[in-house]
């Protein structure tokens, strides 16, 4: 099962009042482990940047700049999100501004069932607790120390750690299920994936003595045993 880990960070908090997205992080999940693939980018959102917001995660005008439009980066979003399970805190939130700049754009929209919500787990499974993102990485012992300012790659892993734990652990169902390979184009084909030799054998860890010693014991069940069979 493939899911993304996802965050954004705005200008504020509405869209319909002219707030854009400005940067979107986004890690990838298999079968609830990280597989290293992530999505970054910094959006220039075409307006000023509030100080409340930029008290928030450091992003200011002059570092926006010169950086993409939202409409040059969202089909690259769309191909790497595809299908899968969109794994955000504070859902609402990311969805309602991921679909609005989709929309201004008339792209596909995100679908809202396929987005899961950590902040509602967090608070079903901690009635009554505070179910921020930090106070999760302290329930959980999880080290966001270098979280000074929000940012969205950053949240996105932390995030994925405390994801892990709200479910019950790296792969609770404990399946020995296949992995993920890249396509052409740096796509996943989950559906075709199959392991592939390695290109370089392992060395033998058999020293000669120990060869020579087994080739010995072999020796000795005659030519009928059935290890000669393999051999």
């Amino acid at each position: 099962m493939r899911e993304i880990v996802l965050d954004t960070e705005t200008t504020g908090f509405e869209p319909e009042s002219g707030d854009r997205i400005v940067e979107i992080g986004a890690v990838e999940l298999y079968n609830h482990m990280p597989t290293g693939r992530t999505f970054h980018k910094y959006i220039n959102p075409q307006r000023a940047m509030p100080e409340a917001a930029f008290a928030v995660h450091g992003l200011g005008d002059d570092f926006l700049r010169d950086k993409p439009l939202f409409a040059e980066i969202a089909q690259e979003f769309l191909d790497f999100v595809q299908d899968a399970r969109l794994v955000i805190h504070n859902a609402a939130f990311d969805m309602k501004f991921l679909n609005a700049e989709l929309g201004w754009l008339k792209m596909p929209q995100l679908p809202w069932d396929q987005a899961v919500d950590t902040l509602a787990i967090a608070r079903k499974k901690f009635p009554g607790s505070p179910a921020s993102l930090d106070a999760l990485c302290r329930r959980f012992q999880i080290d966001n120390s270098a979280r000074t300012l929000h940012g969205a790659l950053l949240d996105s892993e932390i995030l994925a750690e405390v994801y892990l734990e709200l479910i019950g652990g790296r792969q609770p169902d404990f399946v020995l299920a296949t992995g993920p390979t890249a396509k052409s184009g740096g796509l996943t084909d989950t559906a075709h994936w199959r392991p592939q030799p390695r290109p370089t054998p392992l060395a033998s860890r058999l020293t000669a003595t120990e060869n020579d010693a087994h080739q010995a014991f072999v020796a000795k069940m005659g030519d009928a045993a059935l290890w000669r069979k393999f051999s």
